[in-house]
């Protein structure tokens, strides 16, 4: 599994989030925005309180998004290669 090492909040709901092999970007969020727990996010300094915590990208206590779904929707990897960009990342390590 990849870590993400940075996050950062940008316009629009939209995070950038960089991982420790040194793949980043922004990923739009917008389409969960109002929708269940997302609602918080309608409060825009919630949204800008993003941070990482045991590996997960989350805001306050109550939504975390995981970073490997992240990873995958970043770079357009399916399930299959990110395990295997995994265990690279792992045994270059």
């Amino acid at each position: 599994m990849l870590n993400p090492v940075a996050v950062e909040p940008r316009e629009g709901f939209r995070i950038w989030i960089r991982y420790e092999d040194g793949v980043e970007g922004e990923i739009d969020l917008s389409h969960l925005v109002g929708k269940g727990v997302f609602k918080a996010w309608e409060d825009r300094d919630f949204f800008e309180n993003v941070h990482i915590a045991d590996r997960a990208v989350m805001w306050g206590d109550e939504i975390d998004l995981c970073p490997d779904a992240l990873y995958m929707r970043l770079t357009g990897v399916n399930l299959e290669e990110y395990r295997e960009i995994s265990k690279l990342q792992a045994t270059n390590a």
